[in-house]
């Protein structure tokens, strides 16, 4: 899925909320690399996990809360959150919550 002449997409378009659960697209993934748009359901959550990967997340559309490590944070458009590889991380949307998530080496 690498596109050596670049490509754009806009993210606005591609969101879907779903009923329940999580709508999540790949917009570009190589080895060393991954971007991926999600949009969580109102009420949704991801438990607690780690990544091996540096990760970032910019909340784009809605709110909730992130946990990284202890710490709590406010989940709202214009967010961005790194975090370390093997950092653990939960989320639970409180209304449809799209995020763009970066996971690099």
């Amino acid at each position: 899925m690498v596109n050596e002449k670049g490509f754009y997409k806009d993210l606005f378009e591609l969101m879907q909320f779903p009923t329940e659960g999580i709508f999540s697209t790949v917009l570009a993934k190589s080895d060393t690399y991954n971007y991926t748009l999600m949009c969580l359901a109102k009420g949704s959550d991801i438990d607690t996990h780690t990544s091996t990967k540096n990760g970032v997340v910019q909340v784009l559309r809605g709110s909730g809360t992130f946990k990284l490590f202890d710490q709590e944070i406010e989940m709202k458009p214009g967010v961005f959150i790194f975090m370390p590889a093997n950092a653990p991380h939960s989320l639970k949307a409180s209304e449809d919550l799209a995020i763009l998530l970066c996971l690099t080496e």
